[in-house]
């Protein structure tokens, strides 16, 4: 039988809610998408598509300012949708859910073609804390080296390993090697058409739900060809720190860099500013409470 969402609870009633109103007002997702993005707020066709299916239900901050934003849109009285939302104990983490990651990547992103399968469970098990990365600029103009530094908390019980994925300027393959200063090795394997790195690194231990630990690696290209213009990290659940470091070798310094945020990939950027570089030829971004998006830096090379 096919998974169908039950229909005698609150999940469902949202959904039910919510589905009724788009049909009486005549409004495809499409139409809801664009009418959010007029106050700000950035979701993908998917997530709205969980919402009406009951597949998922509005729980972060962003959504649920979507909740009240569309319900006069919808026709409804004020509280109408948000009191379908059944309140979560103090504490709660929400179920990892696909659609949050297609939010920021998009339907069918490099990132999906890269995992296949495993997609779905992509660090389910694992919530980033705090990410601090230092990248470097070499004299060929390409970024070669990007240090990472992550801590991570367990949400569930026996979580073993960091799943991560970086997309290169260059990643031909046997061209990159990713490795971490303790530890057993990481697996890693390079898709070069998509221009990416997928890498399992392992924890100095099983986590147990709640606990902590702190991931260390280094991601180094040794291509020569092409030219470096940004580098950006893409968060798909909230953050509480992000530092994003970018030095430049003597011979390759940029004429200018700007910080910037962009709610999903294909979106233009917000909040560009200025990012001066120090004596050291070094640019920085220090976001604080970072909400979903993508996080990066770009620079002009004069010539």
């Amino acid at each position: 039988m096919p998974n169908t969402p039950h229909t005698d609870g609150p999940d469902a009633m949202f959904a039910a809610v919510f589905k009724e109103a788009l049909r009486r007002r005549g409004l495809p997702l499409d139409r809801v998408r664009d009418h959010l993005e007029s106050y700000g707020i950035t979701l993908s066709l998917a997530t709205l598509s969980y919402w009406q299916s009951g597949r998922s239900l509005p729980e972060k901050p962003q959504s649920l300012r979507a909740v009240d934003v569309l319900e006069p849109f919808l026709g409804l009285p004020r509280g109408a949708l948000r009191s379908l939302l059944r309140r979560r104990p103090r504490g709660w983490v929400p179920q990892h859910d696909p659609a949050a990651v297609r939010d920021v990547y998009g339907e069918g992103s490099d990132l999906e073609k890269a995992l296949g399968d495993t997609f779905p469970y992509f660090n389910a098990g694992l919530r980033r804390l705090v990410v601090h990365e230092a990248v470097s600029v070499n004299e060929h103009r390409l970024v070669d080296e990007m240090r990472v530094t992550t801590a991570v908390r367990a949400v569930r019980d026996d979580v073993r390993h960091l799943t991560v994925v970086h997309t290169l300027d260059a990643a031909q393959d046997g061209a990159v090697d990713l490795a971490v200063p303790h530890g057993p090795p990481p697996s890693v394997r390079s898709r070069p058409e998509l221009n990416c790195v997928i890498a399992e690194i392992p924890l100095g231990r099983r986590l147990a739900r709640n606990e902590t630990a702190v991931v260390e690696y280094t991601l180094r290209a040794a291509a020569t060809e092409g030219v470096s213009h940004h580098h950006e990290r893409r968060i798909t659940a909230p953050l509480r720190t992000y530092l994003l470091q970018v030095r430049f070798h003597p011979s390759a310094v940029p004429s200018r860099c700007w910080h910037y945020y962009r709610g999903h990939l294909g979106a233009e950027p917000r909040n560009r500013q200025l990012a001066p570089l120090d004596g050291f030829r070094t640019a920085h971004l220090l976001p604080m409470k970072c909400p979903p998006g993508a996080y990066g830096m770009e620079w002009q090379w004069t010539d």
